[in-house]
């Protein structure tokens, strides 16, 4: 009886270990598949595209002279033909965040379980919340990405909660289809997404600051929740906002803040 009970569970065990090589193969797998058609995605952005008479380039932002409004950079107009929902691109140099990045008004998260193409994808695509105003440019500009267990995505974001991963990757690239963007961060710590009648702290709310102390609030919340010393902000600055899920805790998330360091 030991003899076939032993059997059983040596049979059980090898289905289970044959079970998770599966899984590993077919997750690490996509998880490649889809790093590679988003090097794809960058080969498409012509940085030697001519521009054209009517349009001029002045402190990273693209200008339409007759309008005087911000216009889309003639170097995405390849890669916008072929994923018209793109809005940028997002780089934190020494780590796997180099990814483009879109936005779907009509439906916020159509992307969070697809790729680019709109295909089934269990990484995502990164995209800027539905109230962030790229054109303007709103105060703050929030872009949402998982953090997958493969290392890619937003993963690395989290190493932020180390000062030392935070010295030595102080700076953020964020270029729009409208204008380049160099952010510094200043602030990065552990959240959640809490109930609507809630006292925690709300940082997915925050896009528009209309006074100094509308603005102070938020900044002073994000640098009461970073761990270690950071750069300031202030009345005028704008913010660049990085989140993905953290599992420390129920709806847990983690949050990366830059604020822009080029003025235009």
């Amino acid at each position: 009886m030991n003899r076939y009970i032993r059997r059983i569970l040596m049979v059980v065990l090898a289905f289970i270990i044959i079970g998770c090589a599966v899984w590993l193969f077919i997750y690490y797998g996509g998880s490649y598949k889809s790093e590679k058609e988003k090097d794809n995605v960058r080969e498409l952005i012509d940085e030697d595209a001519r521009i054209p008479e009517d349009i001029e380039i002045k402190d990273g932002v693209t200008i339409d002279k007759k309008t005087g409004e911000p216009t889309v950079n003639p170097k995405f107009d390849s890669l916008l033909k072929q994923y018209p929902k793109f809005v940028g691109w997002l780089t934190i140099g020494g780590t796997k965040v180099d990814y483009p990045v879109v936005q779907t008004p009509e439906d916020e998260e159509y992307y969070l379980r697809r790729d680019i193409n709109g295909k089934d994808d269990k990484a995502g695509t990164l995209f800027v919340d539905t109230d962030s105003d790229l054109k303007r440019p709103s105060t703050n500009i929030i872009i949402y990405g998982h953090n997958m267990h493969a290392g890619t995505m937003f993963h690395d974001i989290l190493k932020y909660a180390d000062e030392d991963f935070y010295k030595e990757h102080k700076y953020i690239t964020f270029d729009s289809i409208f204008r380049r963007g160099t952010y510094e961060v200043i602030a990065a710590f552990y959240t959640k997404i809490g109930y609507e009648d809630s006292g925690d702290f709300k940082y997915y709310r925050f896009f528009d600051a209309a006074t100094v102390s509308e603005f102070d609030d938020y900044v002073n919340n994000c640098k009461k929740l970073t761990s270690y010393e950071t750069g300031e902000a202030s009345f005028g600055d704008e913010l660049l906002t990085l989140s993905t899920c953290s599992y420390h805790t129920d709806n847990g998330r983690y949050v990366v803040v830059a604020k822009k360091i080029d003025k235009e």
